[in-house]
């Protein structure tokens, strides 16, 4: 199997309902097609960011399947694997896969916190039954589960698995998976105020945020990395890291869907138990977007 080189802004996309908690089809066209049109590299369907959690397993085909109509092949889409139990994510690749989806972000079961075997285990048996690439989502903070460089030379034999996405908090990670297995993966750093810093040390792309609000500015961030301009690209920086921080929070659905009805692109509906902010912390995060706003930079140059 080939390896894609999966590279650049790859957008964990919310999922938009309406206000009954229906699944907005509508809304996701229209979100999907604004994403793709400013820029981005990828779309990555049904992340955490997109209430996985709450979706049902017929639901997250269906978003899924609105995403791969509105791409129509200018860009790869993949799914989030967030199934509790593999035999579960085994039927769930194999129908996505029969959908058309070009890969898989895998990411352990929320519920149960693997060892490194189980985990290593678990990655080999998806991607043997997905026969697509697949990024693994190495988010030890949240999910409990860390796999080490030594790690991923183990599993450098598996061709399915071609990238993966970091999200330690340890921006030293992204050199020693360097180090320790050369070019063999695609690197995507996954925690968004991280995103200089992993680029500057060599990530291949961001798996990023605050772009569903702000993919412009996102993208520009990128190509002025790429591009070795540092100054500027750290000046954009500078400005978007009070936004970037909103997604470093156990309220990150909230905080960004927030952030995206402010700026005109989405609305705030989440499925319960989550609520819509209130109270301070929506005043918290109306204070960073206006004044983003009032200072948003021209990024048209680094298009």
């Amino acid at each position: 199997m080939n390896n894609p080189k999966w590279r650049g802004i790859f957008p964990a996309v919310t999922t938009k309902f309406k206000e009954n908690e229906d699944l907005d089809h509508a809304a996701m066209e229209k979100h999907f097609e604004f994403q793709i049109s400013s820029g981005v590299h990828g779309l990555l369907t049904c992340g955490s960011l997109g209430e996985a959690s709450t979706l049902s397993f017929e639901e997250k085909l269906e978003v899924t399947q609105t995403a791969l109509n509105v791409a129509d092949k200018r860009l790869p889409v993949l799914v989030n694997v967030s199934e509790t139990r593999t035999a579960n994510a085994l039927r769930f690749v194999e129908q996505a896969a029969k959908m058309g989806v070009q890969g898989f972000m895998v990411m352990p079961s929320v519920l149960y916190a693997a060892d490194a075997r189980e985990a290593k285990d678990n990655l080999r048996t998806i991607a043997k039954a997905a026969q697509l690439p697949i990024m693994v989502y190495n988010n030890p903070v949240a999910y409990k589960v860390d796999l080490t460089p030594a790690d991923f030379i183990d599993l450098a034999d598996c061709e399915q698995i071609v990238a993966i996405k970091e999200s330690t908090d340890n921006i030293r990670r992204i050199t020693d998976l360097r180090n320790a297995v050369g070019t063999r993966y695609q690197l995507f750093m996954g925690v968004d105020d991280l995103s200089f810093e992993g680029l500057a040390v060599g990530a291949d792309g961001l798996l990023a945020g605050l772009v569903v609000a702000f993919p412009q500015e996102t993208v520009a961030l990128y190509n002025l990395m790429q591009a070795k301009r540092y100054d500027e690209a750290l000046k954009l920086y500078q400005w978007f890291m009070p936004l970037m921080h909103l997604d470093v929070s156990n309220k990150l659905v909230q905080n960004l869907k927030l952030v995206e009805t402010l700026v005109g692109v989405g609305n705030e509906f989440v499925r319960r138990p989550r609520q819509p902010l209130v109270g301070a912390e929506r005043e918290f995060v109306t204070m960073i977007v206006s004044k983003a706003l009032a200072t948003r930079p021209d990024v048209s140059a680094y298009l």
